[in-house]
């Protein structure tokens, strides 16, 4: 070993940018000038402060070097937290969300670079950290379990690249409460097969007919998402590297997978052309391609195809049925698809008018083909909504199409969660659960499915049951909608966890501040506190965006089993200043 040349125990830190590739393939320009801000404003001065040392920069990597190891992590602790509150106002697609990894160990100093082992497994640590959080080795953790008042998770021993032995570690997220961190494995592939299908690029040469492309990538989702045994990403996260150049590598890092699905979609007249290819999110090459030139009435078949060469490639046991509930054709109109796709696209806008337009779409299918299950069940969707917007008998019959849709298709999974919301807003709670744990059994991978058990249990009487299932919801849909984060904060509200309510409802309403239930639920958690200023803050969300709630209102839209839990809520907006 030469002078220059020094072996001693120090904390490193390494630091990343999670789904980086993607932010920067979406906006270059911001997501650059927002890494340089934040660095500017909070990450260099906290180093510094805390007497750390940046050894190397990556694109939007850190690696630093602490003297101390409870710096080093009072350090990481303040970085998180700072970065969780810069990011409360901004869209969960243009947010910079870091990880950060943190281990004690021997390493060798050569000039002014590091070197060793303990190098080598801070970052494999790095990896293992939720988004926001903090994961620390075991050797860390020792020394500073005592010294600091932070609340760590056992994350358990992972096997890891380069490593010969388990790495243990321990995690924290922000506001820490361990049911609104990620799930412990969020971006590393689970033991079962793992695959997350990207938005088929549309090579039609006509903009207009982006929502077919977008039809058969979410079709070919559902599908998959049939397979027990089968790990499949949600379309909410998929659809966020839309138009994206990015690689498979760092789409499988992101989302926690270890394979992915990609292709193209060409339609001319009643021609369709489709192709498709398996890659190997760890090697990066492909494991199956091919090209389909088929008639438009062939498009289930084609689907159908993709679906069992993905049983085969990743050599899934089918479990007794799966095989019949695969292999279907939905109509043999092509019309009467194409208008199901785009009165799916209409509905996901949420406006009265998007509402209306599927209305019509969905009709014209049906009359199309009388016999076409999808098209009864997402008009029944359409009536459940128009209910919410004021129209008295549209649960009803709403109810008469989602049961049509099912007689027609039982292993629909649109038909169930229909009949689930349905049956909630009928208070027919039993009926309700019994529907959504049919969606899950016939569709075991959609995230949305537990969501919605989730949310209806909250309402249902069992509150205690909402986290769990929300962060199986979260594993499947990383970048998850504001409404699972919602269903947390109700819950909390009903177990009188008014802090934890309040920390969850905050990040639902800094995802859509637009959405008001959580703005809602907010006045009532300020008032149970007595917080006059924030709940009177809460409640004047809650008239803009709802100008005639009243007590009635929330009375008849707020579907609880016990009257305790209402009357809970409602104590809690008369505190706030709900009028009567």
């Amino acid at each position: 070993m030469t002078e220059d040349t020094q072996r001693r125990l120090a904390a490193i830190v390494f630091a990343d940018v999670v789904g980086y590739s993607r932010l920067m393939s979406a906006d270059e320009t911001g997501t650059l000038a927002a890494l340089r801000a934040h660095r500017a404003e909070l990450l260099d001065p906290l180093i510094a402060q805390h007497g750390g040392r940046i050894v190397k920069t990556m694109g939007d990597g850190l690696f630093l070097e602490f003297p101390s190891v409870v710096d080093a992590v009072k350090c990481a602790l303040e970085i998180q937290r700072g970065m969780f509150e810069r990011n409360a106002a901004t869209p969960d697609n243009a947010a910079l969300r870091f990880r950060v990894g943190v281990h004690l160990g021997d390493v060798i100093f050569e000039g002014s670079d590091i070197f060793g082992d303990g190098v080598n497994i801070a970052a494999r640590i790095e990896t293992l950290a939720d988004p926001d959080g903090i994961a620390i080795s075991d050797d860390a953790h020792r020394q500073v379990r005592d010294r600091l008042d932070v609340t760590w998770h056992d994350g358990g021993a992972h096997e890891v690249k380069t490593i010969p032995r388990p790495i243990s570690v321990w995690r924290w997220s922000p506001g820490e409460t361990p049911t609104l961190s990620a799930a412990p494995a969020l971006l590393v592939p689970p033991d079962e097969p793992s695959i997350a299908v990207l938005p088929f690029d549309n090579r039609s040469g006509d903009q207009e007919q982006e929502y077919f492309a977008d039809g058969i990538t979410e079709d070919i989702i559902t599908e998959i998402s049939k397979i027990s045994g089968l790990m499949v990403i949600s379309r909410n996260s998929t659809f966020t590297y839309k138009g994206m150049a990015t690689k498979a590598q760092d789409v499988c890092r992101d989302l926690g997978v270890r394979y992915i699905l990609e292709g193209s979609v060409r339609k001319a007249g009643t021609r369709v052309r489709v192709t498709a290819q398996l890659v190997d999110g760890q090697s990066g090459g492909h494991v199956w391609a091919e090209r389909y030139d088929r008639d438009l009435a062939d498009i289930f078949a084609v689907q159908d195809d993709v679906t069992a060469k993905i049983v085969r490639a990743l050599e899934v046991n089918l479990v007794d049925g799966a095989d019949n509930r695969l292999a279907r054709v939905e109509t043999e109109i092509p019309e009467a698809y194409d208008y199901v796709l785009r009165g799916r696209e209409q509905y996901r806008l949420f406006t009265k008018d998007g509402n209306l337009q599927a209305r019509q779409l969905y009709e014209k299918a049906i009359e199309l083909d009388p016999n076409y299950a999808a098209a009864y069940a997402g008009l029944a969707e359409v009536t459940r909504h128009e209910w919410f917007q004021g129209s008295p008998d549209a649960l009803d019959r709403a109810f008469e199409l989602a049961l049509r849709a099912k007689e027609l298709d039982p292993s629909l999974p649109l038909v169930y969660e229909a009949l689930g919301n349905i049956h909630l807003f009928k208070r027919q709670f039993g009926e309700a659960i019994a529907a959504i744990e049919k969606w899950i059994e016939v569709e075991p991978s959609n995230a949305d499915a537990y969501a919605n058990l989730a949310g209806l249990l909250h309402f249902a009487g069992e509150p205690e049951k909402v986290a769990p299932l929300i962060k199986k919801s979260i594993r499947l849909n990383p970048f998850y909608p504001f409404y699972y984060i919602l269903y947390v904060g109700q819950a909390y509200l009903m177990m009188e966890r008014y802090e934890d309510s309040i920390e969850a409802l905050t990040r639902s309403a800094a995802r859509n501040p637009e959405a008001m239930p959580a703005h809602l639920y907010l006045a009532a958690c300020y008032g149970h506190m007595g917080d006059e200023a924030a709940a009177g803050a809460a409640m004047a969300e809650v008239r803009r965006l709802h100008p005639d709630v009243s007590k009635e209102w929330v009375e008849t839209v707020f579907a609880y089993k016990r009257a305790t839990d209402l009357e809970r809520l409602l104590t809690g907006l008369k505190k706030a200043g709900l009028s009567d």
